[in-house]
């Protein structure tokens, strides 16, 4: 999760560490025998290290052996046993420094972090009748033309409940489905979606209304998992709504249209924009429509009834 100047930082300090590191080891090797221009060999000695006379010919040995490059004016001999382990000692520990350093670029490479950036949810949900159903919807985009493969949408609602027994239970996560018309998983992310919440007996929205939506204390929080088609990288993403950031009796506008030559054109500006329209104030009320109507009054109408009037004059009858 570092910054890029970072990695570029330790990438080249651990390669300059370890050459300056292991210079100064082939140095201390040279000047033990003797190899040294200062300390003035004679012309029949046999150095450990072929042309290594100070510390700089030792630093440009030292590239040389981490590095592999054999240029092949500087060589090691057999007659130092210290400078063979040296040799093998810093061509395992170059080639680990080499594979731990790949890993590192690559994975920051290849991190799906401004990936999950590149999807959009709509700022707020809206609650409306679709159909024969009262839905609870949202709208999610990718803003890339690369594809998301796999992809699969779920919800949580967090929320302080109280059992039958009378636990309460803090940040009780409850489960919300959500789904499109082409269903549930491995949706096909062309184009932004619209996701939907059936709102029925089995929802936890089925008790709460427009009256006392704003009142509730919970938060959904919003998942969308899948794959970049183009590194195969996983990556989430998340959102969340309070219940003010949900909005009762109102719908998304369009935001898909269709040109003369026969072209799909997305604008992106109606993304976030909702419409007022008609809705139940409440769920139960959606699906018992007969609950709130007058009841019918049955019975027999008598023809022959007459209203009489009855003066407030009251007569008394004396004794």
């Amino acid at each position: 999760q570092i910054r890029w100047r970072y990695v570029l930082f330790i990438f080249s300090g651990s390669f300059m560490g370890s050459w300056f590191i292991f210079s100064l080891l082939w140095y201390s090797v040279a000047k033990n025998n003797g190899d040294l221009t200062e300390q003035n060999p004679p012309a029949n000695h046999t150095p450990c290290v072929f042309n290594v006379h100070g510390l700089t010919s030792a630093f440009l040995f030292s590239v040389e052996t981490q590095m592999t490059i054999g240029y092949g004016y500087r060589a090691p001999t057999d007659i130092c046993g210290s400078a063979v382990t040296l040799l093998i000692v810093q061509s395992i520990i170059g080639a680990l420094i080499k594979c731990f350093l790949c890993a590192v670029i690559v994975t920051k490479i290849s991190l799906p972090k401004k990936r999950a950036k590149t999807v959009s949810f709509s700022q707020t949900a809206v609650i409306s009748k679709q159909g024969d159903k009262l839905c609870l919807l949202l709208r999610v985009a990718n803003l890339r033309k690369t594809l998301l493969i796999g992809s699969n949408i779920y919800g949580k609602l967090l929320r302080t409940s109280v059992t039958p027994q009378g636990e309460t239970i803090i940040l009780d996560q409850v489960n919300i489905d959500f789904m499109v018309d082409a269903g549930r998983d491995n949706l096909f992310f062309i184009c932004p979606l619209t996701l939907c919440h059936i709102i029925d007996k089995n929802s936890p929205f089925f008790k709460i209304s427009v009256d006392t939506l704003h009142k509730q204390d919970f938060e959904l929080v919003v998942f969308l998992d899948s794959t970049d088609e183009s590194t195969s990288s996983s990556c989430q993403v998340r959102t969340s709504f309070i219940p003010r950031e949900i909005q009762w009796g109102y719908t998304f506008l369009p935001i898909i249209s269709r040109s003369k030559e026969g072209k799909y054109r997305v604008d992106f500006s109606n993304f976030n924009k909702t419409k007022q329209v008609t809705t139940p104030h409440c769920a139960y009320c959606f699906y018992n429509e007969d609950a709130h109507l007058p009841k019918e009054i049955k019975g027999i109408v008598n023809l022959g009834f007459v209203a009489t009037e009855i003066n407030n004059t009251a007569e008394f009858t004396s004794m």
